[in-house]
């Protein structure tokens, strides 16, 4: 492409692309903002349903320790003093009344705020005899008559939330107080949920219920001076580091939701925090839940929307690439058409080439083999020759003719070996189709191997059916089985003993002829390519894996098939031709 010509199409190129960009950027902020407005929608459903159980949960207690202030016998405990026979009774009766009402503890305290019974007397961690006075629900309970307070147990160490009411005489005056403590392991555990984090924090902004224990008692908000003297006087999280929860709000979502990156215990990440207050309570009901949804909104619509504008972007050029083809595609059809037939007249020849010259390898590989095996009859007729003239010498014409005899059958064997060979190197013409005995053609190629054979001195198994008659060419066929049986015996040459196994039967009107050797089988993954051109898995130099490719397009010539595959411990190749219709196929043997 000329380099002006290249600069066009850049500076066409660059501002679209731009545009792409800006336009991908401005769709995945718009859906960022829709998905994020959707998720806090949910979480504020979500967050009403926490806070449903919550209140349900405080509710259910909430007039118990008033019931209990009207006891007659826990008022007359507070306006006398209490035997140990008395107070044992009070401790029972509370511990009974505690596991009726599955709340986590009951205690009475007198006046002064001294606890004088409770529930869990028995326990280590019982409050009998401990004063309370300075715990924010006693005195608001002699301020008021009822009060409400969460804090962590100085003598349990448990954090709970405490309901308190004021026990009064009949004059109405303050004698002391029942409380009733509340714990929420069993809440928080029913908001246990890995994919989101459920907050409570009190008025100061205190995380003292969470549903994940590493974000308990958190600090959502900075703690003025006056805070830290009632906290450290209500004792509320004795002996709790109430550390700050760092956060920083990165988009406003409505009123009660936001976007925040929050310094959490999981490390730096960006949360959905959506908050509902609890103004009976005075608390504030959190949800966290990391975004992940509106980012793959985000990319969602800028891929969207990219990939919108690049398809459009990327028709309009093939439009234009179109017409430039149409143009060139004009242009080069003549000269592809005459490029093919001169590749098609190639390749025919190069087919036939490719034939004989399989067929010749086949020749050179046996030739030294032959050779040898003219070696002996050549030896023996010199032998005869000599015995011959000696006995023409001395007369015994009789044993001389016997001798002659001998020396023709020699010259015969010699003369069909020579002329077989001769037979199989010629070219053969492609459409023959001679009437022919199968079996008669796995005899010739046993011959041509016979010195391979006896080298190797296989385990030969031999079942055929005589006749075989169909139609083809003899030497062709010859050439596959020479193949098939040479491939079977380099295959089973390294086993102790080869064997071969040379099967043929009429199936299905056809004859079918099996090669089977033990030589370890083919590969599974090579048993799709080994008709392929040029395909070998002998060493270099001992083939080019022309062979089976030519066999398996002569077959096909013939109109049958040639099928490769494994059985028991070695190789067996299927070869398939038509019966002749002109003679009725044998029994299979």
């Amino acid at each position: 492409m000329p380099s002006s010509r290249r600069l066009r199409l850049v500076l066409l190129l660059l501002p679209l692309l731009v545009g792409v960009l800006l336009l991908a950027a401005l769709a995945g902020r718009q859906a960022e903002r829709q998905a994020l407005a959707r998720e806090a929608a949910q979480a504020g459903e979500q967050l009403s349903l926490y806070a449903g159980t919550l209140r349900t949960l405080i509710d259910r207690y909430q007039t118990l320790p008033a019931v209990l202030a009207l006891d007659p016998e826990l008022r007359a405990a507070l306006q006398q003093p209490l035997a140990a026979e008395r107070r044992q009774q009070l401790d029972r009766k509370l511990e009974a009344i505690n596991a009726a009402a599955h709340s986590s503890s009951l205690v009475l305290i007198d006046r002064d705020g001294l606890a004088l019974a409770a529930s869990n007397w028995r326990l280590p961690t019982s409050f009998v005899g401990h004063s309370y006075a300075f715990r924010p629900y006693f005195q608001q309970a002699r301020r008021q008559g009822s009060g409400r307070f969460y804090a962590v147990g100085v003598t349990s160490s448990v954090p709970g939330y405490f309901l308190s009411q004021a026990v009064r005489d009949e004059q109405g005056e303050f004698l002391g107080a029942v409380v009733v403590k509340l714990e929420f392991p069993g809440l928080e555990q029913s908001w246990s949920s890995p994919a989101e984090t459920i907050l409570v924090s009190d008025a100061r902004g205190i995380v003292f219920i969470a549903n994940q224990p590493a974000w308990r008692y958190r600090q959502l908000q900075p703690l003025s001076a006056a805070d830290h003297a009632e906290l450290a006087a209500s004792r509320q999280y004795d002996r709790q580091p109430l550390e700050p929860l760092q956060q920083r709000t990165r988009r406003e979502i409505g009123e009660h939701a936001r976007l925040a990156e929050v310094d959490g215990p999981q490390g730096r990440r960006d949360y959905l925090w959506a908050s509902l207050p609890l103004p009976g309570e005075g608390w504030t009901l959190h949800l966290l839940r990391q975004p992940q949804s509106v980012a793959a909104a985000g990319r969602s619509a800028a891929m969207a929307a990219a990939g919108a504008a690049l398809a459009l972007l990327f028709l309009l050029l093939w439009l234009q690439q179109r017409r430039r083809l149409a143009r060139l595609r004009a242009h080069n059809q003549a000269e592809l058409e005459r490029m093919v037939e001169q590749r098609t007249a190639a390749l025919r020849t190069a087919q036939d080439g490719l034939v004989q010259a399989a067929k010749l390898a086949a020749l050179g590989q046996m030739s030294a083999a032959l050779a040898h095996e003219l070696n002996q009859p050549l030896t023996a007729q010199r032998m005869h020759l000599a015995s011959l003239r000696l006995l023409l010498d001395s007369g015994r014409h009789a044993e001389a003719g016997q001798a002659v005899q001998r020396l023709d059958a020699l010259l015969e064997r010699m003369a069909a070996l020579t002329g077989h060979l001769k037979t199989f190197a010629r070219q053969s013409p492609g459409g023959l189709r001679e009437r022919l005995d199968l079996a008669h053609v796995v005899d010739q190629a046993l011959q041509l191997l016979e010195p391979r054979l006896r080298q190797l001195r296989p385990e030969l198994q031999l079942e055929l059916a005589r006749p075989a008659w169909t139609r083809g060419d003899a030497i062709r066929l010859e050439q596959v089985l020479v193949n098939l049986l040479r491939n079977a015996l380099d295959a089973s040459a390294q086993q102790t003993p080869p064997r071969l196994a040379v099967h043929l039967a009429a199936e299905d009107g056809q004859w079918l002829l099996e090669v089977c050797d033990n030589g370890g089988g083919i590969a599974a993954e090579h048993l799709g390519c080994v008709f392929d051109p040029f395909f070998t898995t002998k060493p270099v130099g001992e083939g080019l894996g022309l062979g089976l490719a030519v066999s398996y397009g002569i077959v096909r010539e013939l109109g049958g098939s040639l099928s490769a595959g494994n059985r028991d411990a070695g190789a067996c190749f299927s070869l398939r031709l038509p019966i002749d219709p002109a003679e009725e196929p044998p029994c299979n043997q």
